[in-house]
């Protein structure tokens, strides 16, 4: 389990790996909105999970544009590393093509931490009653639809990154069965690690949703 040093560090690589970038290339390929301030200080809005995050440039500092919360650590590493993925991808865009997390580049090697953040605990939470996996996520995340298993949304996680979550019905022989499944493009944005813990962010809000 990575402790909050190694996610301080991770934050401050991120930071580096866009340093001296031109801000309006990186809101061009990333898809975050640029604005700048009465004072003339750029910064960027980007759509992440259904809220937008305000990041100032070039120093970095990560808020939400509708609270005061903290962003976790975490999630501020993860759209470091996106804001540098578009960048260096040129903003490669959707393919339409669906892969599962085993043929993400190194994705076997951490599919054990995917199935654990991720699949298996959507699964445990929505497995007989897939239905409302559909119901809270378009309460809480800019979904689009998709025909796919049983049950299934398309989760817009970041402006090039489609996240879809699938469920199939159980019965009597079979029991529930899900996937989380990404868009091919994903492979030349984020790492597999990235995506492992994207997974598990979009999951779990779902999930404290559904329990209450």
């Amino acid at each position: 389990m990575p402790r909050i040093d190694d996610y301080k560090l991770a934050r401050d690589l991120g930071n580096q790996s866009l340093s001296g970038k031109d801000p309006q290339l990186l809101s061009k390929y990333s898809k975050a909105d640029i604005q700048a301030n009465e004072r003339g200080e750029n910064f960027l809005i980007l759509p992440f999970l259904g809220r937008f995050i305000h990041i100032t440039w070039p120093d970095l500092a990560f808020s939400y544009q509708d609270s005061k919360d903290e962003i976790p650590i975490q999630q501020q590493v993860l759209m470091l590393h996106y804001l540098h993925g578009s960048f260096s991808s040129t903003g490669a865009a959707p393919t339409g093509e669906w892969i599962s997390f085993q043929d993400v580049p190194e994705g076997r090697f951490y599919m054990d931490a995917f199935t654990r953040r991720a699949k298996d605990p959507l699964i445990k939470g929505f497995g007989h009653q897939p239905e409302r996996m559909v119901e809270l996520a378009s309460k809480i995340y800019n979904i689009s639809s998709l025909d796919y298993g049983d049950f299934s949304v398309i989760v817009n996680a970041l402006p090039l990154v489609p996240v879809a979550l699938v469920m199939w019905e159980g019965d009597d022989e079979f029991p529930p069965e899900g996937n989380i499944l990404f868009d091919r493009n994903i492979s030349g944005i984020l790492s597999a690690e990235d995506i492992a813990w994207l997974a598990g962010m979009v999951v779990y809000p779902l999930i404290g949703m559904g329990k209450k």
